[in-house]
């Protein structure tokens, strides 16, 4: 896996990148800012990109923008967006963009290893990764909409589990459920949701946005 990380803080990049290569990954650049992490993909074309959200100069979306470009000229580009608190907006935005080859996790998460080491890989495998302590943030801000007072505490919890973008079987073990006992509870969730099978729409991604939208006018 080839990687390039877009990062500010110049510790915390050097100290991703040693924690990569110790992995047996490999780190093909670093990059400071928007403009250096851009160059970096174009030069490099890595599998993955770890990217800041705030950068120079304004240190406000400049990782994001840059981000969405990297994968507007690259698409098949994996990028995982580290943050040092909760993005509200970015992290409801990323499950509405298709989420496929995206995850957004919190800086903290980097020091456990073994969790960042798997979100980066399922988001390099095509999948999604969304921050756990995210999601706990977005759903503890968020009014209940048609259908979603209807789900169980259980459901509740598997609906946080696949915003985190856990397939059923990961759920399950989290869970410490049967891979049945999700797929049952996940049934439910559509039906709750009224959301009939379309091919043309992720019925899981959608029950999430359904979900966490309501957290936005919070």
């Amino acid at each position: 896996m080839r990687i390039v990380i877009a990062e500010d803080d110049p510790l915390l990049r050097e100290g991703v990148a040693l924690l990569l290569r110790a992995e047996g990954l490999q780190v093909v650049a670093t990059a400071g800012d928007a403009a250096g992490f851009l160059a970096a993909v174009d030069e490099h074309r890595p599998d993955v990109a770890v990217v800041d959200v705030r950068m120079p100069p304004t240190h406000t979306d400049e990782g994001i923008v840059a981000a969405v470009q990297a994968r507007a000229e690259h698409p098949e580009l994996a990028v995982l967006v580290l943050s040092a608190y909760v993005e509200q907006a970015f992290a409801t935005e990323l499950l509405a963009s298709g989420s496929a080859r995206l995850g957004y996790l919190l800086k903290e998460r980097v020091g456990r290893v073994e969790e960042f080491m798997s979100a980066l890989h399922r988001v390099a495998g095509g999948g999604t990764a969304i921050d756990p302590d995210v999601i706990a943030q977005l759903l503890t801000r968020t009014h209940p909409g048609p259908g979603l007072d209807r789900l169980s505490p259980r459901e509740r919890d598997v609906l946080a589990l696949m915003a985190e973008g856990l397939g059923n079987a990961a759920i399950a073990e989290r869970l410490v459920v049967t891979d049945g006992a999700v797929h049952k509870h996940i049934r439910s969730i559509f039906a709750k949701l009224d959301l009939p099978p379309d091919d043309r729409a992720d019925r899981r991604v959608t029950a999430v946005l359904r979900y966490l939208e309501r957290s936005r006018t919070r």
